[in-house]
């Protein structure tokens, strides 16, 4: 069976670098996965995905030796199941404002005793290329556990969310962040409240031993950030990185300024 090397490698203090899928499509995630990023994230949050063609799209990653991960719409153990069942090799929880939130997606990964998921499926195996056997008896050890803090509570109760046994990382989301600040939306402000909460949970990450991670825009954020001592770093998007060429292209054929980009 194979083991998760995104997280063997992030526990091991190094950098790793993936992107997020927002179109929905088993096609694209092929060509994704051979792009080189160490994971790809499908965002089942914000997207238009449904449960078989998540499964698809996992399988296309896994089948090509990538690490599948799954941002879930809810912190429940509903969503959870269907994602790791169907293959994917961990979760991404949105809006963890709270000790009981983190700890609630701790144990929706889990199977028992140290959590509540249940057995089934079959999907799950076949991606790690092992027996159901095998999966069922380290699985725990190898599913990616990372809450998202992009809530100006999840600043202020930073600490005690990352010290949850179980958390493997956390990813700071900028254009929530900031919208919890009641500020614009963007994905690399200079804005003072939201640069201090930045480093406050970088460095919170850091006392508590998980990997700090943050979504930015394009590679040379990506690189900035890694210096800077980020870990878990997404850069755009699929359908950013389509509409971003795209855009390029035409303004500089046309003369035409790009409208309506992804803003990730």
């Amino acid at each position: 069976m194979r083991n998760n090397p995104v997280k063997a490698a992030l526990q091991s203090g190094q950098a790793q670098v993936g992107t997020w899928l927002s179109l929905a499509s088993p096609l694209a995630a092929r060509y994704m996965a051979r792009t080189g990023f160490d994971w790809l994230t499908l965002d089942i949050e914000h997207s238009s995905v449904n449960w078989e063609t998540a499964a698809l799209i996992f399988g296309s990653i896994a089948d090509a030796g990538g690490v599948p991960l799954a941002r879930v719409p809810f912190n429940s153990l509903e969503n959870v199941k269907r994602c790791l069942d169907n293959g994917a090799f961990g979760i991404v929880f949105p809006m963890c404002n709270s000790v009981e939130e983190a700890e609630r997606a701790v144990s929706a990964c889990k199977y028992p005793p140290l959590g509540e998921r249940s057995i089934g499926g079959g999907l799950h195996a076949l991606n790690f290329g092992g027996t159901a056997a095998e999966y069922y008896r380290r699985a725990n050890d190898e599913i990616l556990v990372i809450i998202q803090a992009e809530h100006v509570l999840a600043v202020e109760n930073a600490d005690a969310i990352f010290s949850v046994p179980g958390v493997d990382a956390m990813f700071v989301g900028p254009n929530d962040l900031l919208s919890s600040m009641h500020k614009t939306p963007d994905m690399d402000s200079d804005d003072p409240e939201f640069v201090a909460a930045l480093r406050h949970l970088l460095e919170a990450a850091n006392r508590h031993g998980i990997a700090p991670g943050l979504h930015v825009s394009n590679a040379a954020a990506a690189t900035r950030r890694i210096e800077e001592g980020w870990r878990f770093v997404a850069v755009s998007s699929e359908l950013g990185f389509m509409q971003q060429s795209a855009a390029a292209a035409a303004e500089s054929i046309l003369g035409k300024a790009a409208a309506g980009v992804a803003r990730y």
